[in-house]
């Protein structure tokens, strides 16, 4: 997966994550990329600054050991919620179309999120995006063993 900062029309700076340059260029064409800010569809790559790595350090965007493994859903997501009540509409219209990016372009592994996370981890699996569950527990083994992987608010779809 590729990381990008992205611009749109307005200026409104977010970032994605795609699994290539291709998806991207893709997605945004058909219109697919939004700007969380304002819905603006007109986005494009934003200006990013390399990683220079410490002396004896390797680079934040040389290749990985590890592939960095794409967010994953609570099997039963609590109703989201902010500090001042409710999602806002955008945001959970937001969170459900991430989802469903999610569930187009990556692989559903289940509960077996960790092992099959460690496995790609240790270039024993396919590198690939997977989502799946994992116990706050194992999400803690995992990052002290140095896999990397994201959370995400997963919105139910009833929500959406």
């Amino acid at each position: 997966m590729i990381r990008y900062q992205l611009r749109c029309e307005n200026g409104h700076g977010f970032d994605g994550w795609f699994r290539d340059s291709a998806t991207f260029e893709k997605q945004a064409a058909a219109g697919l990329v939004e700007c969380p800010s304002c819905a603006s569809t007109r986005v494009e790559r934003a200006l990013m600054t390399p990683a220079i790595p410490k002396k004896g350090r390797p680079a934040r965007n040389a290749a990985p050991e590890a592939p960095p493994a794409p967010p994953r859903p609570p099997a039963a997501a609590p109703a989201p919620t902010a500090v001042a009540g409710r999602m806002p509409a955008e945001l959970r219209a937001v969170l459900a179309r991430l989802r469903a990016e999610v569930e187009r372009t990556c692989d559903y592994v289940g509960p077996a999120f960790a092992e099959e996370a460690r496995k790609m981890h240790r270039g024993e699996s396919e590198r690939r995006g997977i989502y799946g569950e994992t116990t706050p527990e194992e999400a803690e083994a995992l990052r002290e063993e140095g896999v990397e992987f994201a959370s995400l608010p997963w919105v139910p779809l009833s929500d959406a």
